[in-house]
C-alpha cells in the first residue's frame, strides 16, 4: 500500500452553515481589511503615489483662503486710511490684488492637478484590487467541497463574487478617496484654525467631535440594516437563479405564478431591508447638516464680535468663514460617506465569511505529483456516513485491477455515485483508504489525480462555448486533429459539421441548444480526448431513447477500451460489455463477479433485477 497513512476518523466537518457575527468578531470594517490588505500591498506604490497627491491637494486647500485674505486685508487697511486719492488708493492695492489673484490662480490649478492624479490613483488601485479578488474569491469558491455547493444557493453565491465585490470598489472609489482626503483635510484645518484663534477653532473640533460621537452610535445600525440588505438580495438572486434554471419545470407546472410570488415576496423583504438602511444613513446626514449650521453660526457670532473689538482683522474673519466652509463640507461628506462605507462593510462582510470557508479537499503539504498511472484502483475498510448522519458505508473493500471494466449496481441511495467521488476526491471517506496504483488518494495532487480520469455522467454539462473549446476541455493541449478524431470516435462527428459553423458553433447555456444524445456524445468526446487511463460512466445513457442509447452504447465501447473503467449504469447494453458487476448495498458489497456468471445464478440479486428488466421489455428474450 504505497503512499499511504491513516486517515482520520472523525466526522468530516460541516462548513456549510456560516456563523452571525459574534461581538468576538472583528469589526466588519476590519475584517473587510484583512480581506483587502494581501492585494493592497500588490499595489503598495500605486497607493503611496495617490496619497502623496492627496497630501499635497490638502495643502493646496489649505492655501486657497490667504490670497483672498491679503485681498482683504490690502482693501480694508487703504480705506481704512481715508486716502483722498483714489487713484493713489488704485496704484498701491492694484498690485496686491493682481498678486493675491495670480496666487489663487496658480493654487486652483495645483489643486486640480493633484486631485486628478490622486483620483486615478486610487482609481487603479480599487479596480486591480476588486479584481484580483473576485478572481480569488472565485477560485476559493471552485475548492470548496461538492457538500457545501449541495447546500449553497449559487444566486447568492454570483451575488457576492460580482454584486458585493463590485460595491466594494465602487466605494472604495466614490467614498473611501474623499474619506481619506476629508478626514486629513478637516484635521488639517482644525489645527491650522486652532493655532490662527483658538476660540473659534475650539468651536470647529467641538462640532467635529460631536459628528464623531454621532457617528459612532449610527454607523453600527447601519452596518447590520445593509447586512440584511445583502442577505436578502442574495436569497433573492437566488430565488430567481433557480426559477430560471428550472423554466421548463415552472411552465410544464403552471408554476409561473407560484414562482413570481416567491420572488415578489423577497423582493419586499429586501426592499424593506435597504429603505431601513437608507433611512439610518439620511438620519445620519441630516443631523450633520444641523451640527454643521450650529457651529457656522456660532463662529459668525464670536467672530463678528471679534473684529469689532479689534481682535480679529476683517481678512481673518473672511479667512476663517473660508476655512469653515472647507471644514464643514467634509464633516457633511462623511455622513454620506460613513453610510457608503457601512453598506460596503456589510458586502465585504459576506466575502470575509465566504473566505473564512476552509475547503475541506485541499492538496497535503507535499503532495505527490503523479504520472500517467497504470489504473488499479483499491478501496481498503471504507467507511462514511450520508448528509443525514445514517451510517452509508461500514468497511467496503473492492479491488480493480488496471484494464478492468466493472459495473456498480444497488439500489438507490446505497453511495454508488459517492464511491465514485472518493476516486476523484470530490469527496473523502471517514475513514479507510482510497488508492490509485497503490497510491492513497490522499496524499497525491489534486490536480495530477484527476488527471487520470475521463468522466461521462448523466447530465451532460456543455458550457456556453465553441463546439471545439467544449471537445478541448477534457484536454487543454489537443490540437484540431484530436478533437476531430475524438469526435469521429464519440459518433459526433457528423451532426457538428451540418451546424452552423462546425466545430466553430457556439452551444447555448448548458448546450440546451443540442438534443440530449447530441450533448452525451459531445461529453464522450471530451472524454476521448482526455486519453486518460481511468474511465468513470455515471448513468452516461439514462433518459436517451433506443437508437440514440445504441449510438452513445457503441461511442462508450470506444472510450472505455483499454482502460480501467467504473461504470455505474442500469442500462444492460452497457453491462454486457463489462468484466465484472459489484452489486453495492447496505452500506457493503453484496455480490460480485462476472455478469455472465451472476445472471445465471437465480439466487443473485442481479439476476433478479435482470429479470424485472425482462418483464418491463427492457432486454431482449
Amino acid at each position: 500500500m504505497t503512499g499511504v497513512a491513516p486517515q482520520d476518523p472523525s466526522p468530516l466537518k460541516d462548513p456549510s452553515f456560516h456563523k452571525d457575527p459574534s461581538p468576538k468578531d472583528p469589526s466588519p470594517l476590519r475584517r473587510t481589511v484583512q480581506v483587502l490588505r494581501p492585494h493592497l500591498r500588490r499595489h503598495r506604490a500605486l497607493a503611496v503615489w495617490g496619497l502623496l497627491a492627496l497630501l499635497a491637494d490638502v495643502v493646496f486647500r489649505v492655501l486657497e483662503p490667504w490670497p483672498i485674505k491679503f485681498a482683504v486685508d490690502a482693501v480694508s487697511q487703504a480705506l481704512g486710511a481715508e486716502l483722498a486719492d483714489r487713484s493713489g488708493l488704485g496704484g498701491k492695492v492694484v498690485p496686491v490684488l493682481v498678486a493675491a489673484a495670480g496666487a489663487l490662480i496658480v493654487i486652483v490649478i495645483g489643486r486640480a492637478v493633484t486631485n486628478y492624479a490622486s483620483t486615478i490613483c486610487f482609481a487603479l488601485v480599487g479596480a486591480r484590487v476588486s479584481t484580483e479578488l473576485r478572481s480569488r474569491v472565485f477560485a476559493h469558491i471552485q475548492r470548496l467541497s461538492l457538500r457545501y455547493h449541495s447546500r449553497s444557493s449559487v444566486g447568492d453565491l454570483s451575488q457576492r463574487l460580482v454584486g458585493d465585490i463590485g460595491r466594494l470598489q465602487e466605494v472604495a472609489v466614490t467614498a473611501g478617496l474623499p474619506l481619506i482626503g476629508n478626514v486629513v483635510t478637516l484635521g488639517a484645518l482644525a489645527v491650522v484654525m486652532v493655532v490662527l484663534n483658538p476660540v473659534l477653532g475650539v468651536i470647529v473640533v467641538l462640532t467635529a467631535v460631536a459628528y464623531l460621537l454621532l457617528s459612532r452610535m449610527s454607523g453600527p445600525k447601519i452596518t447590520h440594516a445593509s447586512r440584511n440588505t445583502r442577505k436578502g438580495e442574495g436569497q433573492l438572486v437566488g430565488s430567481a437563479a433557480e426559477a430560471l434554471a428550472a423554466i421548463r419545470v415552472v411552465q410544464t407546472y403552471a408554476l409561473e405564478d407560484s414562482a413570481a410570488r416567491a420572488f415578489t415576496d423577497g423582493n419586499a423583504r429586501a426592499m424593506k431591508a435597504g429603505v431601513k438602511a437608507r433611512r439610518l444613513a439620511a438620519r445620519l446626514e441630516r443631523s450633520t447638516d444641523v451640527l454643521v449650521g450650529i457651529g457656522q453660526a456660532a463662529v459668525i457670532v464670536a467672530g463678528g464680535l471679534m473684529v469689532v473689538r479689534g481682535q480679529l482683522t476683517p481678512g481673518d474673519l473672511v479667512l476663517f468663514v473660508m476655512y469653515l466652509k472647507i471644514a464643514m463640507k467634509p464633516l457633511r461628506d462623511l455622513a454620506k460617506y460613513t453610510g457608503r462605507i457601512a453598506r460596503a462593510s456589510a458586502s465585504g462582510e459576506r466575502i470575509a465569511d465566504l473566505m473564512e470557508v476552509e475547503p475541506e479537499i485541499r492538496d497535503v503539504p507535499g503532495a505527490l505529483e503523479l504520472g500517467r498511472v497504470g489504473g488499479a484502483i483499491t478501496l481498503h475498510r471504507v467507511m462514511a456516513r450520508d448528509g443525514h448522519g445514517r451510517p452509508l458505508f461500514n468497511g467496503v473493500d473492492l479491488h480493480i485491477p488496471a484494464g478492468q471494466r466493472i459495473g456498480l449496481l444497488g439500489p438507490s441511495g446505497s453511495g454508488k455515485t459517492t464511491l465514485v467521488n472518493y476516486l476523484l476526491r470530490l469527496d473523502e471517506p471517514e475513514s479507510g483508504h482510497v488508492m490509485v496504483d497503490g497510491h492513497g488518494v490522499q496524499y497525491v495532487s489534486l490536480e495530477s489525480l484527476r488527471r487520470q480520469f475521463g468522466v461521462v455522467l448523466q447530465e451532460s454539462v456543455l458550457f456556453a462555448a465553441t463546439v471545439r473549446e467544449n471537445i478541448r476541455y477534457g484536454h487543454d493541449g489537443a490540437s484540431d486533429e484530436q478533437v476531430v478524431q475524438a469526435a469521429q470516435l464519440a459518433g459526433a462527428h457528423d451532426f457538428v459539421t451540418a451546424l452552423p459553423e462546425g466545430y466553430d458553433t457556439v452551444l447555448g447555456a448548458r448546450g440546451d441548444t443540442l438534443s440530449g444524445g447530441q450533448r452525451q456524445r459531445i461529453a464522450i468526446a471530451r472524454a476521448m480526448v482526455r486519453n486518460a487511463p481511468i474511465v468513470v460512466l455515471d448513468e452516461p445513457t439514462t433518459g436517451l431513447d433506443p437508437a440514440t442509447r445504441a449510438e452513445v452504447t457503441a461511442a462508450l465501447e470506444w472510450v472505455s477500451r483499454g482502460r480501467t473503467t467504473v461504470a455505474i449504469t442500469h442500462d444492460v447494453a452497457t453491462l454486457a460489455g463489462l468484466d465484472r458487476v459489484v452489486w453495492l448495498e447496505d452500506g457493503r458489497i453484496v455480490e460480485d463477479g462476472a455478469p455472465q456468471v451472476l445472471a445465471h445464478d437465480p439466487r443473485s440479486r442481479f439476476a433478479q433485477w435482470l429479470a424485472t428488466q425482462r418483464d418491463a421489455g427492457l432486454v431482449r428474450q
